[in-house]
C-alpha cells in the first residue's frame, strides 16, 4: 500500500513529522502532486511542506493500544 509521510520544515532547516496518509484512490489518473498536497493544506498552515512517498506492507502494520473517546 503506498502511503504518504508529511513534514514541515521550520525556520532552522529541521523537519517535523506532520502525519501519514494512506493512498485510498484507485483512479492513478487522479493522483497528483498537488491533489497530495490539497490533504496536508486542509490539517495545517505550515508554509514549507513537503512529502514522502512510502510503501506499508500491511502485513506488518499492528495498533498498539486504544485511544480513549
Amino acid at each position: 500500500m503506498v502511503a504518504y509521510e508529511f513534514y514541515w520544515r521550520d525556520d532552522k532547516g529541521k523537519n517535523h513529522l506532520i502525519g501519514i496518509l494512506p493512498e485510498r484512490r484507485k483512479n492513478p489518473e487522479r493522483i497528483t502532486n498537488e491533489s497530495i498536497l490539497n490533504w496536508v493544506r486542509m490539517v495545517t498552515e505550515a508554509k514549507d511542506v513537503f512529502f514522502i512517498p512510502i510503501e506499508i506492507d500491511e502485513t506488518q502494520v499492528r495498533i498498539e493500544g486504544r485511544i480513549p473517546l
